[in-house]
Parts: structure tokens; C-alpha cells; sequence
């Protein structure tokens, strides 16, 4: 990531605009604060594409639209980069924000960024019509920068997954784990089904019940996990529910949208979660 960072800080000097690819899901948990301290050091308008908006919750992603369209030299988009034809906007949104460039003289250079698993490869060969970058539902597939010609007069640049050296709130690592930015390998399965099962119960407790089958008024996230296990028969020698591969299904139903249109956060909910996190411990 280190290596990246610094290819991507030398990049930026040559690029025209930055296309940063997020998780409509978690947006702002999603953001990695390096992306847009290099583009605001070299003043580089930004496209922000909340991908997987199938996925999300459109009321959610019509407030992060707002949010992110406030916000001087940004304009944000709701997408889809597996559907080609959301793909084919991209070009014309970011003519937009460098309108001196685009001409065979002075091609129109991007830059995709992003952290891992977040659509990046899967936007560029929509884009491309080929498949030119590796794509896999796991984080950090891309392990260097891609240069392509999308046409004579507009390049694009492929970049692998940024993540930051450490994740300032626990939440935002939790919501990043179960929209599976985060490898398996540096997360605990049960824990983050827990804190998904505890939001799910906050925020979209109709969207268990009609999933699972089960009434979850009075439960915690600990309870739901068990009644799946229960539910599906998922069971460890004993008797005893397998709690992990209950989480693992949980999870599972969230990331492929089986579970429903789910959003991890709102605008409201960030500023509230960010002042409780500023207030004296």
C-alpha cells in the first residue's frame, strides 16, 4: 500500500480529473482520506461514483448525492458499473468537470481510485468493453496501475485498492469488513455479523424478518445469529448452533442484496457517529 500511495501521488500531478469509486452502501466509511488529500494538494476536480446502487438504499444514496454535490469541484453519481450502460456515462460527467480537456491535443486524462473491492476494475472494463483489469468479489485484485486509451482523446488509469494505515472508528472498519473490503483474514466472521445483525435490527428489522422467517422484536444481534442457525438447521456436533456459519450466511444475504436494498450509513447518521466519537471519554 505504501509503494501505491506514492505511484498514485506521482500520478496525480499528470491527471485531469479523479474518478473515485465508492460503496454506496458506506460512502464516507469508504473513503479513503488520502484520495482526497492528493486531489485537493494538486486541485483536481472528482466524480463520485456511489457504485452498487442496486444494492443500496435509494433514500440513503439520494442523500449522499446531496451531501457529495454540495461540495465544490465534485460531482456525484449514482451507478451500477456492471450494468455497461450506467458505465457509459462516466466519460461525459468527467468531460464535464475538465472541460479544456478532451480534444486529441490535450486528451482528457482519469484516474480511477478507490479502496479495495469496490467496483474499480469492473468500471474500467465496462468502460473499455474488454476485459482489460482482473475483477473478483475479493479485496485488492488489482495489484498495480493500468494505463489505457479509452479513444484519441481520453485516457484511463486503473489503480489498486488504497486503503489507509489505520481505521479511525471501530464502526467504519466493521461497516467495511461486512461490505467485504476487508479480507477475511483480518476480521472475525461472528463479530461483524453481530454489529450488521444489531444495525439490520436498528435500521431494516422487516427486511430480517421477511429473509429469515422469525419475529426479532426484543432481540440483539447475538439472538438474531443463533435463529438463523436455528432456522436453518446449521448445526455443530452436539446439537449446538454453528454460530459461524450462520454470520458467514448473514453476511452473505447483505453483500449479494438477497437481504434487500441496505445502507450502512446516512449523512445524518456520519455527522452523529463523528460527534459522539469528538466528544471527552
Amino acid at each position: 500500500m505504501t509503494s501505491a500511495r506514492k505511484q498514485a501521488a506521482e500520478t496525480m500531478a499528470r491527471i485531469d480529473v479523479v474518478i473515485e469509486v465508492l460503496d454506496a452502501r458506506v460512502p464516507e466509511a469508504g473513503s479513503n482520506p488520502l484520495i482526497n488529500e492528493l486531489r485537493l494538494h494538486r486541485q483536481r476536480p472528482c466524480l463520485k461514483i456511489l457504485n452498487k446502487a442496486d444494492l443500496a438504499d435509494p433514500a440513503a444514496t439520494k442523500a449522499w448525492l446531496n451531501f457529495y454535490n454540495a461540495q465544490k469541484d465534485v460531482k456525484a453519481v449514482a451507478l451500477s458499473c456492471k450494468k455497461p450502460g450506467d458505465a457509459t456515462k462516466v466519460p461525459g460527467l468527467c468531460l464535464a468537470l475538465a472541460p479544456h480537456r478532451g480534444t486529441s491535443l490535450k486528451p482528457l486524462r482519469m484516474m480511477i481510485m478507490g479502496i479495495p473491492n469496490v467496483g474499480k476494475s469492473t468500471l474500467m472494463n465496462a468502460l473499455l468493453k474488454r476485459r482489460a483489469a482482473l475483477v473478483g468479489d475479493e479485496p485488492a485484485v488489482t495489484k498495480s496501475q493500468q494505463s489505457f486509451d479509452l479513444n484519441d482523446h481520453m485516457t484511463l488509469i486503473d489503480t489498486p485498492g488504497l486503503m489507509w494505515p489505520k481505521i479511525e472508528h471501530e464502526s467504519d472498519g466493521l461497516m467495511l469488513a461486512a461490505s467485504h473490503a476487508i479480507g477475511r483474514n483480518a476480521i472475525i466472521d461472528e463479530e461483524v455479523a453481530t454489529f450488521l445483525a444489531d444495525l439490520l435490527l436498528a435500521h431494516y428489522p422487516a427486511l430480517l424478518s421477511l429473509r429469515y422467517g422469525f419475529a426479532v422484536v426484543g432481540m440483539d444481534g447475538t439472538d438474531v445469529i443463533a435463529a438463523i442457525a436455528k432456522r436453518r438447521g446449521y448445526l455443530i456436533k452436539g446439537g449446538a448452533p454453528d454460530l459461524e456459519k450462520a454470520a458467514l450466511m448473514l453476511l452473505q444475504d447483505y453483500r449479494s442484496g438477497a437481504l434487500g436494498r441496505i445502507s450502512l450509513e446516512t449523512p445524518s447518521s456520519r455527522s452523529d457517529m463523528l460527534n459522539v466519537a469528538q466528544e471527552p471519554q
